[in-house]
């Protein structure tokens, strides 16, 4: 029977895709936790929301999060052997983000003012989701201003996505969101 442990990470340090070990608490292996926290509330939200539409959109995304924790978990001495939208983020990933964003706010236009979020558990649940990618992406950068290569189609998928995450959480809350100022 294959054993889910290892044992190879009882050292304090992790593995990078094609080989290599950093340590668990350098910034990559924080950022590919915050995809991971991502990955699974968007798995909550779907779960929540039951609706097949929906859930196949993310899907489609959580998907897209494996390939962008493969491309900022790789050794980097190895990122020639990334494969294109299989574990190399890629700005056509980034497009199909921009084109559900502006499709769902024509069809929804977003509010002029800042929101409460808590409508629903599929809305919150999407909110929360929108914070953690937010952490993934300061993290990302943090890594890049220190000297770290990454591919730059990575920031820009989690700023989308971050943006993607507070379209959707708007439309799951329909207009049973209370405005943050009083009027």
């Amino acid at each position: 029977m294959p054993r889910i442990y290892t044992k190879t990470g009882d050292d304090g340090t992790t593995g990078l895709l094609h080989g290599g070990r950093v340590s668990k608490a350098d910034a990559v292996p924080d950022a590919c936790g915050s995809i991971d926290e991502a990955v699974a509330l968007l798995g909550l939200a779907r779960a929540l929301a039951g609706n097949a539409a929906f859930g196949e959109g993310i899907v489609g995304v959580q998907r897209e999060l494996f390939v962008l924790g493969a491309d900022l978990a790789t050794n980097p001495a190895a990122r020639s052997q990334l494969e294109a939208g299989v574990s190399l983020v890629t700005p056509e990933m980034v497009e199909r983000l921009e084109t559900w964003i502006d499709e769902l706010v024509l069809a929804h236009p977003l509010p002029r003012a800042f929101v409460v979020p808590g409508a629903n558990p599929v809305s919150a649940t999407l909110d929360v989701a929108r914070g953690v990618v937010r952490r993934a992406e300061r993290t990302v950068v943090r890594l890049r201003n220190a000297g770290t290569e990454v591919n730059e189609a990575v920031l820009r998928y989690l700023n989308r996505l971050s943006d993607l995450l507070f379209v959707l959480a708007r439309v799951q809350a329909g207009e049973a969101e209370p405005l943050s100022r009083r009027d």
